[in-house]
């Protein structure tokens, strides 16, 4: 059995990339592989500070891996690859 990713959207209301970004998984075609939490960082201080200029910025597995923009096949292919890992690795810019 394949491992749940664990995907952490940072977003905030009236964020058009960030609609665009949760697109991009959605036509991704691994919905089975992830879990996705959304995170509104206009409800905590520290993460509006953290973030503000960065939405979206998508973690998975506790590892910041896509900010700004996202392709399908992109998102899909992190995730497979660590659909079957215990360690998460970062993409590079």
């Amino acid at each position: 059995m394949e491992t749940v990713v664990q995907v952490v959207l940072y977003t905030r209301a009236g964020c058009d990339l960030c609609e665009k970004m949760k697109e991009a998984m959605t036509n991704s075609g691994c919905a089975g592989l992830y879990s996705v939490e959304e995170v509104d960082i206009e409800g905590d201080a520290d993460l509006f500070a953290q973030y503000q200029y960065e939405i979206p910025v998508l973690c998975i597995n506790g590892v910041e891996a896509f900010k700004h923009r996202l392709q399908p096949d992109e998102f899909k292919a992190y995730v497979t690859g660590l659909a079957g890992e215990s360690e998460p690795n970062a993409l590079q810019p």
